[in-house]
């Protein structure tokens, strides 16, 4: 038990991505029984144990998808039924991830895009920034961005995107922010914002209701104009708003 404290304490010191596997309740023939605990790392290794075998094996399948998602959860299994496990009780394990950053999608590699980037990496965010135009990110030097060539709706088409995402987009032309949200819109995310201007956001939000390309509630949950309302002029100043914005949702979502 010292030794999963231990490097419970690391983990949380030094953000390192894991999933704390703690089996909350038993019945009947278990190999553990509640307490038990179980740390799974994002490259499927392990220290503790929930009982081995077929509940172990699965409890750490399923503890990598919860490190890709950062969502939390419980789960029920039943080792006979569900793991042909000859114990024939039940176990349920509480999955806690750690360490896990929410994923930033920045759609837009200029100076709004770079500069949201290297704030993003200081303030709890995982930033992924991609542009359709070849050699934008040639002269980018920032330590912990991930940068990304190509067209837009295949790089969308590509992503995982779930309740621990966060996508702005902040593009070179109107045309590709439009086609970038109404891609993003339908899928699972935390936050969407999109750069614009007042009639601009009007303009989209009045095609994507006329063609049906969007419903009412989906436009109601995306944040444009981007980011939160004041006075910002320099791209550094309308990416604070965009940033302050981020954490005030990851903030109010954890609270939640």
């Amino acid at each position: 038990m010292k030794e999963i404290y231990n490097e419970l304490k690391l983990v949380i010191e030094q953000g390192i991505p894991a999933v704390l596997c703690i089996v909350t309740m038993t019945t009947g023939s278990t190999p553990r029984k509640a307490g038990s605990k179980m740390l799974v790392y994002s490259d499927g290794s392990v220290k503790g144990t929930i009982g081995g075998g077929s509940i172990e094996f699965q409890a750490i399948k399923d503890a990598l998808g919860i490190i890709t998602s950062g969502a939390p959860q419980s789960k029920k299994f039943h080792l006979e039924e569900d793991l042909k496990m000859q114990c024939g009780g039940t176990m349920e394990v509480y999955f806690e991830p750690l360490g896990v950053l929410p994923k930033l999608y920045i759609f837009g590699g200029g100076h709004i895009g770079k500069a949201l980037s290297g704030y993003a990496t200081g303030l709890g965010f995982r930033p992924f920034v991609f542009d359709q135009r070849e050699g934008i990110f040639e002269s980018w030097s920032i330590p912990g961005v991930e940068t990304c060539n190509g067209d837009f709706i295949q790089i969308i088409d590509s992503l995982a995107f779930d309740t621990n995402t966060y996508i702005v987009i902040v593009t070179h032309q109107h045309e590709f922010d439009e086609k970038v949200l109404f891609a993003c819109a339908p899928r699972k995310y935390a936050y969407l914002g999109m750069i614009g201007s007042r009639r601009k956001v009007g303009e989209i939000r009045k095609k994507a209701l006329a063609e049906k390309i969007l419903s009412e509630s989906l436009i109601e949950k995306i944040d444009m104009p981007v980011g939160i309302p004041f006075a910002a002029e320099t791209p550094a100043e309308i990416a604070i708003s965009i940033i302050a914005k981020m954490i005030d949702v990851k903030n109010t979502l954890k609270k939640s």
